[in-house]
């Protein structure tokens, strides 16, 4: 099974793209899309050229705003949105699909902001998606993706230095979310099977030719239950 997270940044937009033409070359099992900013039926009529996908999609209060989406090959046994909190369930952040063998998370995980506003409530929000996941795990392995907005380790951005506790993303309360993850028993699939590797990164910014000076961040991650490790044959970011 291949499965696909992407950071879409509005998928209304998106579609007017080469995005439609390019799902249906690479013709993943799943795709998992984040920030679609767009309601349930948007969505749906947007990638409803992907006629091979059964879709289900989530979207927050405010409109044009944060929002995830599964477009999945497989019927699922049972889809939920949200984590049961009502002070995160407002936003459209979490998709989840149940399947025989595992659950599958898509997560757009709120971002600190430029001004670090949001901070606080980001270290509640992990706190909280870090429970919801480990409950679901009672039950049975999970799979979780989506853009987490942290670069975890200074190996996953081009300048950790100057950026470390001064930038969102890379603030030591974010690293210490995403070790929470971690250290509860979740394993990121991408340092398991590239543990050294430099380089890869799955966010660029707009300004100063970032993304073909490749000084990036990977804050896009695939994280799995302790026993799905050996399942993991492949994990990479798209440059």
């Amino acid at each position: 099974m291949k499965i696909l997270s992407f950071n879409v940044n509005g998928i209304r937009a998106i579609v007017g793209k080469s995005f439609i033409e390019d799902m249906q070359e690479i013709d993943y099992d799943i795709i998992c899309l984040q920030e679609t900013k767009a309601t349930v039926e948007q969505v749906k009529l947007a990638v409803s050229p992907l006629s091979d996908y059964h879709v289900y999609a989530n979207e927050a209060e405010k409109k044009g705003y944060s929002g995830t989406a599964i477009l999945t090959k497989t019927l699922p046994e049972s889809v939920t949105c949200g984590i049961g909190k009502s002070e995160h369930d407002q936003e459209g952040r979490v998709v989840c699909l149940e399947y025989k063998d595992f659950y599958l998370v898509n997560v757009y995980v709120p971002n600190s902001g430029n001004t670090l506003l949001r901070l606080p409530y980001r270290k509640t929000w992990d706190v909280d998606f870090c429970a919801y996941l480990k409950k679901l795990e009672e039950t049975k392995p999970v799979v979780v993706c989506g853009d987490f907005n942290v670069a975890h380790k200074s190996i996953d951005l081009a300048r950790p230095k100057p950026n470390y506790n001064k930038s969102a993303g890379h603030m030591q309360e974010e690293i210490d979310g995403l070790d929470r993850y971690v250290d509860s028993g979740f394993i990121d699939s991408f340092r398991a099977l590239s543990p050294t590797t430099e380089d890869h990164y799955s966010w660029w910014s707009y300004r100063a030719g970032a993304r073909q000076r490749n000084i990036g961040w990977r804050i896009d991650y695939f994280l799995v239950s302790r026993k799905s490790r050996s399942k993991v044959v492949s994990s990479r970011n798209t440059q």
